[in-house]
């Protein structure tokens, strides 16, 4: 290890880095039915073992710019989902949300004076009870502003957020799943997989296993020899009018006639001889009688192989917002177009008629391309399927954000701001926001919010666990095991406040609520523990705003802690 670190590590940290990242990513995956350490905790425990085997220092502004870029990337991501919690019929969810931050910082403020702890301490032991990660820079920038303490003191501080976060983390992890999968339900008089079963029959959303698919397709291709049917001497946009008059949706996608493919005309007739190829409904189809109204099913590879046009398209038309996806079929312009895929903060979004189409979900159409465009254009913005990333938006963003976080106010003599981390992730909520209200700015791919994000969270919280593991064993001896222990006390407390106040006051369903507070504490491993107790994944339904509201709370609570025990 010394000759490594002598003539690898300490000349080029950078190298040390990227290990790091490696055996971080490698721990995360360990796991146990739906729970596990995931990459975060696993970069952490691999840095805090590498930084204290080393002794290696990294820059301080090679850990700023991989947190304020991940800060920026987050923000992005949540924004239309943040807003739109702000709106009536998201306001329970975001009352739930609240409720849960606010005591979690009340709770974990409490322990720390209670402790003696300071602001790191105080700061780490929020950051993992919360199963917030953000904590640590957001808090760490903060300990940094503070006047009245030498340059080693605010050292000394700002390491001890990591080891705060690296105790009460797994533990808080394990417990918020536990409990919301299998005790809460149990508390609530709720039998979690029977009720999601129901309710997701009302909602006519999935209640089976997610990994397992579906054999049925709702959507056909047929070829048909056209016979001296009823379809012959019809054109093409005739036959497919009357179909709409007798409520179905059935088109007419490609004709060979004699040999030959025809180019596509709505004009074309239909001839006896002719080989057409049919797109529709499945129960349209059957209650069409295909052999009788067109002639005998056949099979043509070249006809039916086809590749109809891909659209994706950010839902902006306030017309169209708040639609469930059975609404917008009926809609006249949906007409032999048909949603194959909905994208909802960087993610694919399983959905089911039931689903309202929100402001800024990802929209993709399929069929001609003739009626996939005037769709397209009355849902939202058409965007390109581009793997480019706007640049321009995004360094914009980050310089903005900073900018707007860098004043600060004196309060009791402590100066507060938003620093400049804290800035960049509400000018991302923004940029986001207005990304979702107008497409055509700022392409951001799932690929590089990903890249931003994860691997920016990651690389930042390696960078933290390098610098503060040559500290790690006095500064646990310093914290003592009793952080273990008020740090599940800091985890379940504010569950079950959240909890009552979702059962008692807003009347949430048990499945939704369960989604509902996993994501005020924006513990991604719970909602995953939930949804396989439920065998359904209608819980999910309750995490996308309180996931969104709860990590800008949560993040800025680490400045927050940081204030009121400084």
């Amino acid at each position: 290890m010394h000759w490594l670190t002598d003539h690898i590590f300490k000349p080029y940290p950078e190298l040390l880095i990227f290990l790091t990242v490696a055996i971080g990513f490698l721990i995360g995956k360990l796991h146990y039915k739906a729970i596990g350490l995931g990459a975060v905790t696993g970069c952490l425990i691999a840095g805090l073992f590498t930084g204290w085997a080393t002794g290696v220092s990294i820059n301080g502004t090679v850990k700023s710019v991989f947190f304020i870029m991940f800060l920026f990337a987050l923000g992005y991501k949540v924004g239309p989902q943040f807003f739109r919690g702000l709106k009536k019929d998201g306001l329970p969810q975001v009352g739930v949300t609240v409720v849960v931050c606010l005591t979690g910082l009340g709770v974990c403020y409490g322990f720390a004076q209670m402790l003696g702890y300071g602001p790191g301490l105080g700061a780490g032991l929020l950051g993992g009870a919360l199963t917030q990660s953000a904590v640590i820079g957001v808090a760490q920038d903060a300990i940094g502003g503070l006047h009245g303490m030498t340059h080693d003191q605010i050292t000394a501080e700002q390491n001890l957020v990591p080891i705060g976060y690296a105790v009460t983390y797994p533990l808080g992890t394990i417990l918020c799943a536990i409990l919301l999968a299998n005790i809460a339900p149990r508390l609530l008089k709720s039998d979690l997989k029977k009720d999601s079963a129901q309710l997701a029959k009302e909602l006519d959303a999935p209640a089976s296993n997610p990994d397992l698919g579906e054999g049925y397709y709702e959507v056909v291709l047929r070829a048909y020899s056209v016979d001296g049917t009823p379809i012959s001497g019809m054109t093409i946009d005739a036959f497919e009018a009357q179909q709409k008059e007798l409520g179905r949706r059935v088109y007419v996608t490609r004709v060979r006639r004699e040999g030959r493919i025809l180019a596509h005309s709505q004009q074309t007739v239909i001839e006896h001889g002719d080989t057409v190829a049919v797109s529709a409904l499945r129960h349209d189809l059957v209650d069409l009688r295909p052999v009788q109204t067109i002639g005998a099913e056949t099979d043509d590879v070249e006809l039916l192989g086809y590749q109809t046009e891909s659209l994706h398209v950010v839902a902006s038309e306030k017309a169209q917002l708040g639609k469930t996806v059975a609404e917008l079929r009926a809609e006249p312009f949906m007409v032999g177009v048909y949603i194959d895929k909905i994208y909802r903060a960087g993610s694919e979004f399983p959905y089911r008629l039931s689903t309202q189409i929100e402001r800024g979900d990802t929209v993709v159409l399929t069929g001609p391309k003739r009626l996939v465009d005037p769709a397209g254009a009355a849902i939202g913005k058409p965007v390109p399927t581009s793997f480019a990333t706007d640049m321009v938006w995004v360094g914009l963003g980050i310089f903005l954000g900073g900018c707007i976080g860098i004043p600060s106010l004196t309060a009791g003599g402590v100066p507060i701001s938003l620093s400049t981390s804290g800035g960049a992730l509400i000018m991302g909520l923004v940029f986001g926001w207005i990304r979702g209200k107008y497409p055509t700015y700022g392409n951001v791919p799932p690929g590089a919010q990903w890249f931003m994000d994860t691997l920016g969270l990651c690389l930042f919280i390696a960078v933290v666990g390098i610098n503060a593991g040559p500290g790690f064993t006095s500064g646990l001896s310093q914290a003592g095991w009793g952080l273990l222990v008020w740090g599940a006390v800091a985890t379940v407390v504010p569950l079950i406040v959240g909890l009552l106040v979702g059962h008692y006051v807003f009347k949430i369903r048990t499945p939704i609520l369960m989604g509902v507070v996993a994501g005020a504490q924006t513990t991604t491993a719970a909602i995953g523990a939930i949804n396989e107790a439920a065998d359904s994944q209608v819980p999910t339904l309750g995490y996308t705003i309180p996931y969104a509201v709860g990590n800008v709370l949560l993040t800025i609570w680490g400045a927050v802690i940081v204030a009121l025990l400084a």
